[in-house]
C-alpha cells in the first residue's frame, strides 16, 4: 500500500475516487441488495429476504452488479414493477451499517490532512448515487476538509 511518505512532499494536494479506491464499493451494494430483499419479503411475502439476498450476494461476487437486477427476477420471478424501487433504493437508501474506508487509506488520508493538503474526490457514476454514498460513509472527521466532484457534472 501506498504511504503519504512515499509521495512528493512538494505536492499540495491529492485526488481520490470514492468506489473501491476509499472504501469497498461491494459494501454498499450488498446492504442495498439486503434491503431491497426485506422489502420483497414484506410485500410479496416470496421469496424471503435471506434467500434473495444470499441470490444478489453470489451474482455479484461471481458476476458483478450488471443486469442483477434482471436474474434475480428471472430466478424468482420478481415482478418488473420492482425495478424503480430497486433503482431508486441505490440513491436513497439508509443503510443498516456506516461505509468504512479501507484502513490504510484512512491513514493516508489523515496524514494528508495533517500535513495541511488539499483533498478531492472525483467520483464516477450516477452524482445522486455518488452523493448517497458519500452521506453514508463514516469519515472520522475528513468530511470538512474535502472537496467533491461528480464526474458527470464536469463539463470537458
Amino acid at each position: 500500500m501506498l504511504e503519504y511518505k512515499d509521495l512528493d512532499s512538494r505536492k499540495k494536494a491529492f485526488v481520490f475516487e470514492l468506489d473501491n479506491v476509499i472504501y469497498p464499493e461491494r459494501d454498499y451494494l450488498l446492504q442495498v441488495y439486503y434491503l431491497f430483499s426485506n422489502f420483497i419479503e414484506f410485500t410479496e411475502g416470496v421469496p424471503s429476504s435471506s434467500e434473495l439476498t444470499e441470490f444478489f450476494k453470489t451474482a455479484y461476487h461471481h458476476h458483478g452488479e450488471e443486469n442483477i437486477f434482471d436474474k434475480a427476477r428471472e430466478a424468482f420471478g420478481i415482478g418488473e414493477k420492482y425495478r424503480t424501487n430497486f433503482d431508486r433504493l441505490h440513491a436513497a437508501a439508509i443503510l443498516p451499517l456506516k461505509l468504512l474506508m479501507y484502513k490504510e487509506v484512512l491513514k493516508l488520508l489523515q496524514e494528508i490532512i495533517i500535513d495541511r493538503k488539499q483533498l478531492f474526490i472525483v467520483t464516477n457514476g450516477r452524482p445522486e448515487i455518488q452523493l448517497n454514498k458519500i452521506r453514508q460513509m463514516e469519515w472520522n472527521g475528513l468530511e470538512q476538509y474535502m472537496k467533491v466532484f461528480y464526474a458527470e457534472e464536469i463539463k470537458l
